[in-house]
């Protein structure tokens, strides 16, 4: 990236024009910029040793990289330890082990053949103290540590600047977030340490700068978060807490800026926890509270994650990022519109509406075939945002690359043409893990996301559970989300495009209410009526079919038999069907899993005559699950002459994924019987195994394959759902997987 040559007041303006103009000069061509597309992701606990309990925690937090390229350095906080992946072919990520460390490592960087790594080893928060692990890497296979250097407090943040000549460590002395509500002061105050990287690391000396007195926010405790430093060895630095930004003369130890990263006014956010995301709220004078924080040329930028919460109850936090000239000057803010780009992406966490958002929190830049780029991560979105800065006051969201959950560390690597992206949630219990996600550019277009909203409007969605074509329309499919957000509704679904666009939506209405039912499937009868299947709980919510007009009017709701509903579990409805018109209407319901009187291994599939209210039953017979998984049905869609799509899946994801199969069945002269009889069990016939599909984008494979879909043409499409990005990564998959033979 570029920089000024000269960083005096007076030069400022001169040195500005010289760093942007040669970007606007790329303007024209960036339209035609390529793009990253993910090409593997590391499930970080395949580093654990074979005498290791897989399900242990263990994570990737920052990540550095070999000054040869061909080696990741990752932080694992719980372990108290690095990792290392061999990268030499960044599409088969290899494990390379752990180096063990006598306390917390917090951040790691790379000086020659040097990694250097911030160590906590406090024993509280009113003592905090570390230290700098050096170890020497020329040799991957066994890292030898070389030096340790005190550090007088406790460190989280480190940079290496681009000339090698200095190191820069954020001494952040962190408050005890229990002790007096978290509230500041809370001494020590954190500092800037500077590491003189001359000689051998044995020989390396440090020096202190003050960051004491200078933010209008607890000026007598210093809380630094993220340094950086340009090709002119200053170091910019975040205080967090401070809401303010230091940059500090690396040669001399001086301060010679700070500013406080001010406040902003946001309309059109989420800032209520209902079940619903509604970007209709309004924030004013919210501190923006930089966490990471990048040199772009001859400017700053910040990810505005946001930390404290102060006396008067207000949390920081401006759910997007800002670009600082070196005196603090506003060139550009986000606004809401990277949190509005989440939103058309699917990837907006609805709880956290009344926090902080999506969080933005890791930021870095990088040029890759002379195009300007930076990229924000969001915590809680759980995705990078890639934009283009040819023109960098006015930044041109590029591209949305999934991640995993928390991603943290962003590291460009432009001589491989490389972004590495580490995401530090980690929890075997509850189904995901911390992952490190590669992706190379170079491709000629984005492939994700492969289904958003619309420009024109802003239609939130998420949790995506049942799909079906529009009986008539060529390229018009209908989806419905979950019980996960409330008023039930009908998504609209553009096809023609890629990626697919969500172009409009219809409220379900009973009695000219809103109504919240547990969508799991979406039938389309000749007439433009859909049939649609919810979920019962096992207790008190039962399962429904329900049949509404094309408005979204409710006109029926159907229920199982009582003798039915007794034998009912936690796992109900899920795709429907529905074949033939008037008197012969017949709709069609998967059970995902066996209720109390099915044989093990056998699943139902309810067949329902609207007219006479009677129910018939068939069985379907299930593939053995894996270990400690269960095996179940998520669709059930008609291809015309008695014959179905079945969507068979495990609750697994990730490597433990076994089980995401497409079957077809043909119901043609199987005849449904009644409850209380021997119900005919039917053939299936492998129509696709869904697994490398799922594995075609180089990520986590994904737990839920829930909607599948035909339409006029014959063209298979496949989605999953992401569960309202809570405990998910938040990636939905809209497959677009050729043509069935019907």
């Amino acid at each position: 990236m570029r920089t000024p040559t000269r960083l005096t007041r007076t030069a400022l303006s001169t040195a500005l024009t010289l760093a942007l103009l040669p970007l606007a000069s790329q303007a024209a061509s960036s339209r035609a910029a390529e793009y990253f597309e993910r090409v593997a992701t590391f499930p970080v606990y395949s580093n654990l040793g074979a005498d290791e309990d897989a399900s242990r925690e263990t994570v990737a937090e920052i990540t550095a990289v070999s000054r040869d390229g061909r080696t990741l350095i990752y932080t694992d906080s719980p372990g108290e330890r690095i990792g290392l992946v061999d990268i030499q072919d960044p599409k088969s990520p290899k494990p390379a082990g752990f180096v063990k460390l006598e306390g917390e490592p917090t951040s790691v960087a790379v000086h020659h053949h040097f990694v250097l790594v911030a160590v906590n080893t406090s024993a509280s928060f009113a003592q905090p103290d570390g230290v700098l692990a050096v170890f020497d890497i020329r040799n991957p296979a066994q890292p030898k540590r070389v030096a340790t250097l005190p550090m007088g407090g406790q460190p989280d943040s480190i940079a290496v600047s681009p000339k090698g000549r200095y190191a820069a460590v954020v001494i952040e002395n962190e408050r005890d977030e229990d002790l007096n509500n978290g509230l500041l002061p809370q001494l020590p105050g954190g500092f800037l340490r500077i590491v003189d990287l001359k000689g051998q690391p044995s020989r390396w000396t440090t020096r202190d700068v003050s960051l004491t007195g200078l933010a209008e926010v607890a000026p007598e405790d210093p809380e630094p978060e993220y340094v950086s430093i340009n090709d002119q060895d200053v170091a910019a630095v975040t205080l967090q807490e401070n809401n303010h930004i230091v940059l500090v003369d690396l040669r001399s130890g001086r301060v010679i800026r700070h500013f406080s990263a001010g406040q902003v006014d946001l309309e059109g956010v989420d800032v209520e926890e209902n079940d619903r995301i509604e970007p209709v709220g309004v924030l004013k004078g919210k501190r923006r509270e930089p966490d990471s924080i990048a040199w772009l040329g001859a400017l700053l930028a910040t990810a505005n994650e946001g930390d404290y919460e102060d006396a008067n109850g207000e949390e920081g936090g401006s759910r997007g990022f800002t670009l600082f000239d070196y005196n603090g000057q506003v060139w550009h803010d986000a606004g809401v519109s990277m949190e509005h780009a989440f939103i058309r992406a699917g990837h907006y966490p609805e709880n956290r509406s009344e926090n902080k958002g999506i969080e933005p929190e890791g930021i870095a830049a990088g040029s890759f075939h002379k195009q300007d780029f930076l990229f924000v991560g969001s915590e809680r979105g759980n995705a990078v945002a890639v934009y283009d800065v040819a023109r960098p006051w006015a930044p041109v969201m590029h591209q949305l690359l999934p991640a995993g959950m928390g991603p943290e560390g962003i590291l460009p690597i432009p001589a491989r043409n490389l972004l590495v992206v580490s995401s530090e949630e980690d929890s075997a219990e509850d189904g995901y893990r911390s992952t490190i996600s590669i992706y190379q550019y170079g491709a000629g277009t984005a492939n994700y996301p492969e289904i958003r909203s619309s420009d024109s409007a802003l239609i939130p969605w998420g949790a995506l559970s049942g799909l079906v074509a529009d009986s008539t329309q060529n390229d018009r499919l209908y989806a419905v989300p979950d019980s996960y957000y409330k008023a039930s509704r009908i998504f609209h679904i553009d096809t023609s495009q890629t990626p697919a666009v969500i172009d409009g939506q219809t409220e379900l209405r009973k009695d000219g209410e809103t109504v919240n039912y547990d969508l799991e499937g979406i039938a389309q009868a000749s007439n433009g009526d859909f049939w649609l299947a919810s979920e019962g709980n096992g207790k008190a919510k039962p399962n429904l079919l329900i049949h509404a007009n094309s408005k979204g009017d409710v006109l029926a709701e159907y229920a199982l038999p009582k003798a039915v509903s007794a034998q009912r579990t936690s796992n109900g409805f899920e795709g429907v069907s529905v074949v033939g018109e008037g008197a012969s209407t017949r709709v069609y319901v998967a059970f995902q899993r066996e209720w109390k009187n099915d044989p093990a291994g056998k699943v139902r599939i309810g067949v329902f005559n609207p007219s006479s209210g009677e129910w018939g039953f068939v069985h379907y017979p299930l593939d053995p699950a894996v270990e400690g998984g269960w095996v179940g049905l998520s669709e059930l869609t008609s291809i015309g002459n008695g014959q179905f799509l079945v969507i068979e899946r495990d609750n697994q994801q990730g490597p433990a994924a076994q089980i995401k199969r497409l079957y077809r069945i043909d119901l043609t002269g199987v005849q449904p019987v009644a409850e209380g009889q021997s119900f005919p069990v039917v053939s299936k016939h492998l129509e696709r195994d869904l697994l490398p599909d799922l594995q075609s984008t180089g990520g986590r494979v994904l737990d839920k394959v829930e909607g599948a879909a035909v339409d006029k043409q014959g063209r298979l499409f496949v989605v999953t759902d992401n569960d309202g990005v809570e405990d998910a990564s938040g990636e939905t998959r809209f497959m677009r997987l050729g043509t069935i033979k019907r």
